[in-house]
């Protein structure tokens, strides 16, 4: 991880100093590759060091709820995209978790995807902040300790997706159509729009061309389209593209 996206606003070192008797947060890692959530982990889950308590992981959605239902932690780290419905379906089904007013769950959105639907995606959903992978380590202990707070965390370009949906007096309202879909479907959706082929969509995102296959069929029946072409159309409609 380099500094390329650092969050906004300063970060207090010394919060994350666990070895100095300070309190500590208990941090769950939700991400489909288990080579990124072992260097997360190695990047922040040294408690002495850090403050921050890695308590479980998870892969995928179910994954998820059921992990963070069982350890209770005060921050998730959530990836946008993952198996079973995305970062917003686990929001969903943790809302309960989210409201409680003595032992809230926090959400942090950690993804490599700077696309504006999938950030205002997962505050509407329930997120505290949102940050890219491209943050430093120290930078995203210092933003775990302060969504724990309450506060909200963005990386600086992607805090401006959300003051010009949740400030502006002209924002677009919620796209009924577009919500139909999964974090991963849209993601599928975008590229088809932009040309590439299903093989090259399914290196992308690393999944099977049969699984890129039944994506394109599903977001197709959801949208009531017929083909590529009109979905191309239907996205740049939409400025997906």
């Amino acid at each position: 991880m380099s500094d390329a996206n650092e969050p906004a606003g300063p970060v207090e070192p010394e919060r994350a100093g666990g070895g100095t008797g300070e309190r500590r947060v208990r941090v769950v890692l939700v991400d489909d590759h288990r080579m990124f959530r072992t260097g997360v982990r190695a990047e922040i889950g040294q408690t002495e060091r850090t403050g921050v308590e890695v308590v479980g992981e998870a892969a995928d959605v179910d994954q998820a709820v059921s992990v963070i239902t069982e350890t209770r932690p005060e921050v998730v780290l959530l990836d946008v995209h993952l198996p079973g419905g995305g970062g917003v379906e686990v929001l969903r089904r943790c809302a309960a978790l989210t409201a409680d007013a003595e032992r809230p769950v926090r959400f942090l959105a950690l993804s490599v995807s700077d696309a504006a639907e999938d950030v205002i995606g997962v505050i509407r959903g329930g997120a505290r902040g949102y940050v890219t992978k491209t943050i430093t380590g120290s930078d995203l202990i210092g933003s775990i300790f302060r969504v724990q707070e309450g506060d909200a965390v963005f990386s600086p370009r992607l805090a401006g997706f959300v003051l010009d949906a949740f400030a502006s007096t002209d924002a677009p309202p919620v796209d009924e159509d577009l919500d139909r879909l999964t974090q991963r479907e849209r993601e599928v959706l975008r590229l088809i729009a932009r040309g590439y082929a299903y093989k090259e969509i399914a290196k992308q995102l690393f999944i099977s061309v049969k699984t890129v296959e039944s994506h394109v069929s599903a977001v197709l029946r959801k949208l009531q389209l017929s083909n590529r072409h009109e979905l191309t159309r239907w996205a740049t409609a939409r400025r997906l593209v």
